[in-house]
């Protein structure tokens, strides 16, 4: 059996130009990837801080799952990137306020940088949309 394969994009130009999707649906699977925290401009959310920087990963990793038929509910897997391992605490209190019903696996890792200096977190996910009875 086939399964439908749907890209979600957030309108981001570079989509085309590279080839990537915000969002990847195929069958129930969703793949989110590494969201970083800007604005619907582009800007950086959040110089410096890393709670807002990780809230605003997670407001446009909602939208994602949204617009690809599922929502926070069905969040398997968080991976939150970090410039500084140090700063995880503050990652983690922002991650909880949307995925504490729904209690992913996570992993936590450093890398020493992201294609904006600015950014201090990105936040990729992988949800599984439920088996309606």
């Amino acid at each position: 059996m086939a399964h439908v394969r749907t890209l979600i994009s957030n309108g981001n130009p570079m989509e085309e130009v590279v080839g990537f999707s915000r969002a990847v649906r195929v069958g129930s699977f969703i793949a989110v990837g590494g969201t970083a925290p800007v604005d619907a401009e582009g800007k950086t959310v959040g110089p410096g801080d890393v709670f807002a920087q990780t809230t605003r990963c997670f407001e446009i990793i909602k939208d994602a799952l949204e617009q690809a038929g599922s929502g926070l509910q069905d969040i398997v897997r968080t991976r939150v990137i970090l410039t500084d391992i140090h700063t995880w605490k503050d990652a983690i209190e922002a991650r909880k306020v949307f995925c504490r019903e729904s209690r992913p696996v996570d992993t936590i890792m450093a890398v020493q940088r992201f294609v904006n200096p600015e950014w201090l977190v990105e936040i990729e996910v992988d949800a599984v949309v439920a088996d309606t009875p």
